[in-house]
């Protein structure tokens, strides 16, 4: 393969969070090219703007140092004059931004997205970018740093030399390779011929041989899901540690995560797993899961999407829902946790919908397609306005299977529905029209979906899971919350008597209103975000003693002392019974429930 471009990066200053760029093109036959950087990353649905970090940028011939002119044509666009020369652009970039979804640099470790780092040159496209990552000799704190990345290497250098050598065929697969450069600890395992790298930032004492066991069923689910050939060889979990954030973005042979450091087992720890390793279980699982399903079934306009502009679906709740579904009951299925222990977060899932009156408004399809400003750029009324595609989404593919399962006296489910999409679209990266749950369900399973998917996907009705989770051996209940910090599911706690509806956070003296919930108690008194309750009829509080308080009111209104804008108010709260908005599930067919986790499907994707 000849290389076409050819890509230097070196982490030139990390005090200052730059990396720096030199770019080699070599002779062509345009007089001018364009060069630019995306507006967005694949999987995550917000303009980013990412050249809006790049800090200086210049070119010149190659042969003689000549400066080139280099013309900014709009905000992530400039024109080069190269009169078909060879030419090297060069470019410094700000990383500064700990997501996941851009570049960060501190005192331990760069990790860099290529839509962050890489400029698009016209023409070259479709050829091979050549890639060379070098680290400064004469800086110490970087004596440690190895590169680590999912895209293919060659000529690996010596370890001493600090620089490594990596090629793709072209730029849409150069940017879907994030780069790790710094210390890190990695340790790897095998499922069926795949082998699988956890990569850690920094030395850490955390128990990775026991993450790699939890792991290694969750990987064989998916693997045998959609059956062989596996799309992969190799797979990297590369994990940001940090004291806090979290957040996973899919590519094609690795994920990047955050996730908080403190939150993982450590090495001695005992068996038990903790609500926050089993998220992180979960995060793994539902990444992972996008190897197939976003990364290669995909809807038909993100097969080639424009990076330099919004690309809208109604297609989201497909994709991030059914993943969102897999994600969790794939831990269920492979032992890693309990039945219950899986209804319990299907129930925290209910419960957020149960919550949000933005159900009512917004339909999962219009949540899809809206995912650019009202998902991405939330504000604190979104739970009153929008809907997530993520939770909606996994909630219908629930109902879904198991309609699928009541359809076809229990023959088809939905496994075969995603090894289906898998066949039909994802082996060839096809990209699915919007009909397409309809359709396939029609054609190969003769069942009609339609309804059930006007109602809860382009309608707004709840997904009925009192008539539909019986049938898998479980009952739907609903209770009213125990207290600020309840998320729902099963629990023994004295639930609350009179609602507040609003969520608040400790403040110097009392508390204050982070959100307010439509139709509930602050919303008909005219309590408004970041009020500072100070006061319930006369008595100082906090936010346990205001609960206490309001459950112990005998009277129709209490009276609230807040400060708005400087100001002190008395508000007249109702007393009014608490909603139970808080979703838990029992099971009352162990047989059941244990055959519907069962994996009795999954053989004909083999």
């Amino acid at each position: 393969m000849s290389v076409s471009l050819h890509y230097s990066l070196s982490i030139s200053n990390w005090r200052a969070h730059q990396f720096s760029v030199s770019l080699a093109i070599p002779a062509h036959d345009s007089n001018t090219l364009s060069l630019s950087l995306p507006s967005w990353i694949p999987g995550s649905y917000m303009v980013r703007d990412f050249s809006k970090s790049v800090v200086s940028i210049s070119a010149c011939k190659q042969t003689d140092n000549d400066p080139l002119i280099l013309e900014q044509q709009d905000k992530q666009t400039w024109l080069l004059h190269t009169e078909g020369a060879a030419c090297v652009v060069d470019y410094v970039v700000y990383a500064n931004d700990l997501s996941i979804r851009s570049a960060f640099i501190n005192h331990e470790y760069a990790f860099i997205n290529g839509t962050s780092a890489f400029l698009k040159v016209s023409t070259f496209e479709t050829q091979a970018h050549n890639l060379t990552v070098s680290l400064p000799a004469d800086d110490k704190q970087l004596s440690q740093w190895q590169s680590h990345t999912s895209m293919p290497a060659y000529n690996k250098a010596k370890d001493d030399q600090k620089e490594w050598h990596y090629l793709c065929d072209s730029y849409a697969e150069f940017i879907d390779h994030p780069l790790f450069i710094g210390i890190a600890d990695t340790h790897t395992f095998s499922v069926d011929g795949v082998e699988f790298t956890l990569l850690f930032s920094g030395n850490n004492n955390i128990d990775y041989q026991r993450i790699a066991r939890d792991l290694a069923p969750i990987c064989q689910h998916h693997l045998s899901l959609f059956g062989k050939p596996y799309p992969i060889e190799n797979y990297l979990f590369m994990t940001l540690l940090a004291d806090n954030g979290f957040g996973g973005l899919e590519h094609k042979y690795s994920t990047a995560l955050l996730y908080p450091r403190h939150d993982l087992p450590v090495v001695g720890e005992g068996p038990e797993k903790s609500d926050s390793y089993i998220t992180f279980l979960s995060l793994c699982s539902h990444e992972f899961f996008h190897t197939w399903h976003v990364k290669r079934i995909k809807p038909d306009v993100m097969v080639a999407p424009n990076l330099a502009q919004e690309t809208y679906t109604d297609q989201l709740w497909i994709y991030e829902g059914f993943t969102s579904f897999y994600d969790d009951v794939t831990l269920a299925r492979s032992g890693v946790i309990s039945a219950q222990k899986y209804l319990d977060i299907v129930a925290q899932n209910v419960s957020r919908l149960l919550q949000n009156a933005g159900r009512n408004k917004q339909s999962a399809a219009e949540s899809s397609f809206n995912a650019w400003t009202k998902f991405y750029k939330q504000d604190a009324s979104a739970t009153n306005n929008i809907v997530s595609y993520y939770t909606k989404g996994g909630v219908v593919a629930l109902g879904l299977d198991i309609l699928l399962r009541q359809q076809s006296n229990d023959a088809v489910s939905l496994d075969n529905l995603m090894q289906l999409l898998w066949t039909e679209y994802g082996i060839e990266e096809r990209g699915t029209p919007d009909n397409v749950i309809q359709t396939l369900c029609k054609l190969h399973f003769n069942i009609d979906v339609s309804d059930y998917l006007n109602a809860v996907v382009y309608g707004t009705d709840d997904v009925a899971l009192d008539t539909l989770v019986p049938l898998i051996g479980a009952e739907f209940n609903t209770r009213a919350r125990t207290s600020n910090e309840d998320k729902g599911g099963t629990s023994s706690n004295p639930v609350i008597k009179h609602q507040l509806g609003a969520n608040v956070k400790a403040a110097p003296v009392g508390v204050t209103v982070v959100q307010v919930f439509e139709g509930l108690a602050s919303m008909q008194a005219g309590i408004l975000l970041n009020d500072n309750i100070i006061a319930l009829d006369g008595n100082i509080i906090n936010a346990s003693k205001l609960q206490r308080l309001l459950d112990s009111a005998v009277a129709e209104t209490v009276v609230l002392s807040v400060i708005r804008d400087g100001k002190l108010l008395s508000i007249d709260l109702p007393v009014v019974r608490a909603r139970k908005d808080m979703a838990y599930f029992t099971i009352t067919d162990e047989e059941k429930m244990k055959a519907w986790l069962s994996l009795r499907d999954s053989n004909t994707a083999q």
